[in-house]
């Protein structure tokens, strides 16, 4: 028994590695590592920093977001490093859900499998989740941002975010990130592979022509100091995952996940929480739990924090940003992804 979970919990790290470090990890590291590098940070502040407008610091990263396909793995260097940009605890948080939970690639594919209500359901939650999540960060955390806002010594101020140079860099870091889902719909693997080594030999040269040799080492430096951070605890849980997996019978969770009643939403919550999905995987998932009796109700919670929070993304969030955010950040999705999935189920679904 002990054998056969050592296992499976070897399995899920082999699948993740082999379908997510070079084409999703990889690219996202050097994001975060340039948002660092090359981001004024003075402007990232002034813009969705403590003392910025919470509406609009929040409407610009749950909107931007949208167009981020990433997993709740991929989202962590991309978020954390506009943390570190300067940004506020709750746009950085609302990066961190709505990249994962509703980015456009996600949605394309959801519609195509579970329909049109399904995915404007998702649409609309995600959006108010986002918002609901920005807020309770914000105040859960408001001396600590209030003392970052200190530290930043004033010096907030409207200008030039970033050099016309360094921005298409980060352009070409996001291709490299985005292209292969987004060009590569169908098809084996390697193909994605292809995609990703263009765009990032593209991406090589660029910086080579246009960066000095201490830039680029800058940038590297921070890009290893995200993935020292982050990248062992994501491998850590996503072993976990995969023994969590062999532990869960199949047969439970067609039992307790029809209906639409709260406990039913709670424990697809819960399940998505601490599973893994890849961008995409989790719209077929839900149609075959779907297909076996699961609710709407229960299937748009699980659509929800599914992509959204992961073990591997708990870990990694409690090593980057502190415990204490994991636990409310993670918390507080488990609680709306069980309250919008019984809402939903009671008013927009017919179970």
């Amino acid at each position: 028994m002990i054998w056969k979970l050592l296992l499976a919990g070897l399995v899920s790290l082999k699948e993740y590695i082999a379908l997510h470090v070079l084409t999703c990890l990889i690219p996202a590291f050097l994001l975060a590592g340039a948002m660092v590098s090359f981001i004024s940070r003075e402007t990232i502040i002034s813009h969705l920093g403590y003392a910025a407008s919470r509406v609009r610091s929040f409407a610009i990263a749950a909107f931007g977001s949208f167009f981020i396909a990433a997993c709740s793995c991929t989202v962590i260097p991309v978020s954390s490093g506009l943390y570190y940009s300067g940004s506020a605890v709750g746009p950085a948080f609302i990066v961190l859900w709505v990249a994962p939970a509703a980015n456009i690639l996600a949605l394309v594919y959801t519609g195509a499998i579970l329909g049109g209500p399904m995915v404007s359901s998702r649409i609309a939650a995600a959006v108010a989740m986002a918002f609901v999540v920005g807020t309770v960060m914000s105040f859960a955390f408001r001396s600590e941002e209030q003392q970052r806002e200190r530290e930043a010594g004033g010096s907030a101020k409207l200008g030039k975010v970033i050099a016309g140079k360094d921005a298409i860099l980060m352009l070409l870091i996001v291709a490299s990130l985005l292209g292969p889902n987004y060009i590569v719909l169908r098809g084996a693997y390697v193909y994605k592979v292809l995609v990703w080594a263009i765009a990032m030999l593209v991406l090589a040269l660029y910086a080579w022509r246009v960066k000095t040799r201490a830039e680029i080492s800058d940038w590297l430096r921070q890009t290893w100091w995200f993935v020292r951070l982050i990248f062992p605890l994501l491998l850590l849980g996503v072993f976990v995952v995969g023994v969590i997996g062999a532990i869960l019978p199949e047969q439970w969770i067609q039992k307790w996940l029809g209906g639409g009643d709260p406990l039913a939403c709670f424990l697809a919550t819960l399940i998505g929480a601490i599973s893994y999905f890849a961008t995409m995987t989790e719209a077929p998932f839900v149609d075959t739990l779907m297909k076996l009796g699961m609710g709407k109700g229960p299937a748009l919670a699980l659509l929800l924090t599914g992509p959204g929070l992961s073990l591997p993304n708990w870990l990694a969030i409690a090593r980057v940003f502190g415990v204490k955010k994991a636990i409310v950040y993670v918390i507080t999705i488990i609680i709306l992804g069980t309250v919008v999935g019984w809402i939903a189920g009671q008013l927009l679904f017919t179970q």
